[in-house]
């Protein structure tokens, strides 16, 4: 029984690599390259490829087995190269993996034999979706003629709360258009400029000169930095971060999280918001609750009997 098993799971491993090679045909639009024949030259070394800016890369997350449900795939098939991917799978794997994924039965999606290669192969569905579905960035902008526009976070306040900053054009775009991009909430701050984002570069070279020649100590207390969530460790490293603070967002979430970083069971500090409104307790409250209990507010305003 248990060798009958393992030949089951080296079979799967097998077609699971074969759903890879695939994938990897379909994002290339390549064929497949066989080895180097015997006496031929070994192929040129390639030159290390230089680094690219975080800004223009994006990150796809794929989910694993436990994800899988009766349904998913559903509405997919319209993407191109999806219908290819269905049938392909099911030439290697032998039964119909997208009837699987549509119509269950569910105790059969459920077997690991099953739902990973179903897992898989909706995944490189939903990619197919997103390259066809997602618009480029700042089109909008760009039809009323603002050349190289910015739309970009500021700041990050909270899980889900986001401060968002750029042209004009850009916002009010947002703004009108918030219940169709999904934003549960969306409100103008009453700020006078773009402050955190690249439309302040023209600022940072004066303001590199002004810290050059004031007088900046480290400090003897904890003080975290805007651009990273860090403590600042010595005065060069707080005039360089300063200068970046301009054009960076603020990370207001992660230094919380690197502030308020416990180990289990260990107490938190008494925390005081001292100034106006009580927004970054609520926000600390978002962030970390069993620090929060110990936040309290310092009124700002005096009740005269």
């Amino acid at each position: 029984m248990l060798a009958s098993k393992a030949v089951s799971m080296a079979a799967s491993r097998r077609k699971v690599r074969s759903l890879v090679s695939l994938s990897r045909r379909l994002s290339t639009n390549l064929p497949d390259t066989p080895d180097t024949p015997p006496g031929s030259q070994p192929p040129v070394a390639q030159e290390r490829r230089p680094k690219k800016d975080p800004n223009g890369c994006s990150v796809l997350l794929f989910p694993g087995q436990g994800s899988q449900f009766v349904g998913m795939g559903r509405g997919l098939l319209k993407y191109p190269n999806v219908k290819e991917m269905f049938s392909v799978a099911q030439k290697i794997l032998g039964y119909d993996l997208l009837s699987l994924c549509l119509e269950g039965p569910e105790e059969d999606l459920q077997k690991t034999v099953h739902c990973q290669p179903a897992v898989f192969v909706t995944s490189l569905a939903a990619v197919e979706r997103l390259h066809y579905e997602n618009p480029k960035a700042k089109e909008h902008c760009k039809s009323l003629g603002v050349q190289e526009p910015v739309c970009s976070v500021a700041n990050y306040l909270f899980p889900d709360g986001r401060v968002i900053a750029g042209h004009q054009q850009a916002l009010d775009f947002l703004q009108q258009n918030s219940r169709r991009l999904q934003f549960i909430r969306t409100k103008p701050l009453p700020v006078s400029g773009a402050f955190h984002t690249e439309l302040m570069a023209s600022a940072t070279e004066q303001l590199r000169d002004v810290l050059r020649q004031v007088e900046v100590r480290r400090p003897e207390i904890s003080v975290y930095s805007n651009v990273d969530g860090k403590r600042y460790m010595s005065e060069s490293h707080m005039r360089r971060q300063l200068v970046k603070q301009l054009v960076l967002p603020v990370k207001w979430e992660q230094t919380l999280h690197e502030i308020y970083e416990r180990m289990q069971g260990e107490r938190f500090p008494h925390t005081y918001e001292v100034g106006p409104g009580r927004q970054l307790g609520a926000t600390l409250q978002k962030c970390n609750r069993k620090a929060f209990q110990m936040y309290a507010h310092v009124e700002v305003t005096t009740h005269e009997e």
